[in-house]
């Protein structure tokens, strides 16, 4: 183990043809990211692996074309106009299974970069906002290189780690990256009370980050014994928290502790999971598991898409061939939230995109990739209604999205729809 004073020496070890991870989301170690990036006129072919970060990503702009290609697990907005299918790609894996990607060396990683809380009394830093992938990351890489973070904060559950893990360390006091919610529109609102409806007191929930997911956490006011088993969550959460609407009381499993692998938001967000006994991360093969989701009762997974077609089978990753974000855990939690007791799977989108074309849709866009099919949908919410298609024939499935989709677009689709039944004969 060597401290470093700088994140150029802290980076020197990283040769040529290697495979580095990145640790992502808000714990993104921008001081070491620099760092590396100083060596890249000694650096070829330089794999890095990652999530979603934040930043500019400058390590994917032509500039370091020789240096480093980047492989996206999930593909964030500071690398979505870079993704050139080639030296800049994504990489379609379940959320939950990059954990053995990692440990099985199907993909090996030679290096981690990660961010995480300054060491205790004992030694034990740990990963701080994101556990998700980097525990496993940690656990598979050959040399483990850390930014000690004043700002990080100490976050209970898997993220444990001892600095005698990390073959170099910088320490730094810089702030984490923030994603604060922006004010909700009507169509979200509508979304939201549509959906609070559907949700049962004592409920598991699942959802992500987002005006849809903040819109349903800010219309739940009035529910009761709520508990939390989530691939991640962020501030819209935290009123819920403070007024014991979430008391996590009702969950099969770790009852009395609100369960993700990440978290992003803001400052008041990582303050309150700052050595907060009743907030745990863990790595997400447990959390994202179908076998671990389904023991907590009635759970309820709230994920969004692109677009659906009139079978059901929904889009979340793509805009045709262009890759936005990622394949997540989304299956993971619909499947999950099917087979649990009383449990609810929902897709919920807007019936428009922003430009005005219609989300529901006779065939998904050329290139398109279907994230959840549709066998496992079961119900799809635009702030228009409640489409339940589970029991459906497909005829019944495309006449409940039609009813649900924006007014101006239900004829059209309706005509589409018989054009589709006529080419079935």
């Amino acid at each position: 183990m060597t401290k470093h004073g700088n994140a150029f020496d802290a980076t020197a070890c990283i040769k040529s043809g290697q495979r580095v991870f990145i640790h992502g989301a808000a714990a993104t170690p921008h001081v070491l990211i620099a760092g590396m990036l100083e060596h890249a006129d000694r650096l070829r072919d330089v794999e890095l692996i990652h999530l979603h970060t934040y930043g500019k990503a400058a390590y994917a702009d032509p500039h370091y074309s020789l240096a480093f290609k980047v492989v996206n697990l999930f593909v964030g907005e500071n690398i979505r106009r870079k993704i050139d299918g080639d030296r800049v790609d994504y990489l379609p894996c379940f959320l939950s299974e990059i954990p053995q990607l990692f440990r099985s060396k199907s993909r090996k990683i030679d290096v981690a970069l990660v961010h995480v809380s300054p060491p205790d009394v004992h030694g034990f830093c740990t990963l701080g906002t994101s556990i998700d992938v980097a525990r496993a990351a940690v656990d598979a890489a050959d040399i483990v290189i850390a930014q000690c973070n004043k700002q990080m904060p100490r976050v209970h559950g898997d993220g444990v780690v001892h600095i005698s893990r990390f073959d170099h360390f910088i320490e730094v006091d810089e702030p984490l990256d923030e994603h604060p919610m922006r004010p909700l529109n009507a169509e979200e609102i509508a979304i939201g009370n549509a959906i609070a409806e559907i949700v049962e007191d004592g409920a598991t929930l699942q959802m992500g980050i987002g005006a849809v997911p903040d819109a349903v956490l800010a219309a739940l006011v009035d529910h009761k014994n709520l508990g939390i088993h989530t691939e991640m969550w962020s501030d819209g959460l935290l009123p819920l928290i403070e007024s014991g609407v979430v008391n996590n009381s009702q969950k099969a499993i770790h009852p009395g502790k609100l369960v993700s692998g990440f978290v992003m938001g803001t400052r008041k967000l990582y303050d309150f999971i700052d050595d907060n006994p009743s907030v745990v991360q863990l790595d997400i093969a447990y959390v994202n598991s179908v076998g671990v989701i389904i023991r907590n009762p009635k759970v309820t997974a709230i994920n969004s898409a692109v677009e659906v077609d009139l079978s059901g089978q929904v889009c979340a990753d793509s805009i045709g061939h262009r890759i936005i974000s990622g394949v997540g855990g989304q299956m993971d939690f619909i499947r999950g939230a099917s087979l649990s007791a009383g449990g609810k799977p929902i897709i919920a989108l807007t019936s428009r995109a922003k430009h005005g074309q219609s989300r529901i849709v006779p065939t998904l866009r050329p290139g398109a990739g279907v994230v959840t099919t549709r066998a496992h949908v079961h119900f799809i919410v635009t702030e228009y209604g409640i489409a339940d298609l589970y029991g459906k024939t497909v005829n019944e499935r495309a006449k409940a999205l039609i009813n649900i989709a924006h007014p101006q677009d239900r004829e059209w689709l309706s005509r589409a729809w018989q054009d589709a039944r006529c080419a079935m004969t």
